[in-house]
């Protein structure tokens, strides 16, 4: 490891129990095209190479115990963050228990953070067009208030994802957005008669104003663009993942 990990953090008013991050790709001992601190197991990295860079953010972080990572499917399913002999199906993982780190993976998606405002639970998120128009955010805010004996409200920061002037995506995403909510066509804008630019982190706000959660905080990262930082599925192809990880000390 020729450099110490690197991470970016929220610039959120959150509760001083709350820790949260995100990791970006350096500090790791991952070749190339997964240089250097790839975290994913299922993205042809050498396996020994991705336990080492957990093991790395681990110690780095101090970490109170091993992340509870997701198999990931692009869903708008919401689960505990319970260790299990096998990653779950899911897209998204909460808890209001002490010590347990809430995981997701990204490299273009978008990575959300939720606290709530007394401290007292976070969840992780992975958001790509397909789980933000399934609506894994409403479900995993809809799964913490089912759990809590309060409204206490929540806080959200929007880690690094593909920029708006980035992620094109074709005339059929934009219309499913538009017919689930028409306040969703501000996030588009359109290049040619079946090409549209979509910027992801405004949908994700449009649906968490839609169910009241309006404090919303953002990286405003572009992981296409800032190629030293992040990793981008869309820029590269074959590439690593970063980890957004968020849990309460007390």
């Amino acid at each position: 490891m020729n450099n110490p990990p690197s991470f970016l953090y929220p610039e959120w008013p959150a509760p001083s129990n709350i820790r949260a991050l995100t990791t970006l790709r350096v500090g790791g001992v991952s070749e190339s095209p997964f240089n250097t601190l790839n975290l994913a197991t299922h993205v042809g990295d050498n396996l020994d190479s991705v336990m080492q860079n957990r093991a790395i953010i681990s110690s780095e972080l101090e970490l109170p115990t091993e992340p509870v990572w997701l198999e990931q499917i692009h869903s708008d399913r919401a689960i505990e963050a319970i260790h299990r002999p096998m990653p779950e199906q899911a897209d998204a993982s909460y808890t209001s228990k002490i010590g347990v780190v809430c995981a997701v993976l990204t490299a273009d998606c978008l990575p959300l953070l939720i606290c709530s405002n007394d401290g007292s639970q976070v969840a992780a998120v992975h958001a790509g067009w397909k789980g933000l128009l399934a609506g894994v955010v409403t479900n995993t805010i809809k799964a913490l208030e089912k759990v809590s004996s309060h409204n206490q409200g929540y806080m959200v920061w929007l880690g690094p994802a593909i920029g708006p002037n980035c992620f094109e995506v074709g005339a059929e995403v934009r219309d499913d957005f538009v017919r689930k909510h028409l306040g969703n066509e501000s996030a588009f804008v359109q290049l040619s008669s079946d090409k549209w630019l979509a910027d992801i982190y405004h949908l994700a706000r449009i649906e968490l104003t839609k169910i009241g959660v309006n404090d919303v905080y953002s990286s405003a990262a572009c992981t296409f663009t800032e190629n030293e930082s992040y990793y981008s599925y869309r820029r590269d192809g074959q590439t690593g993942r970063m980890a957004s990880l968020i849990w309460r000390e007390s």
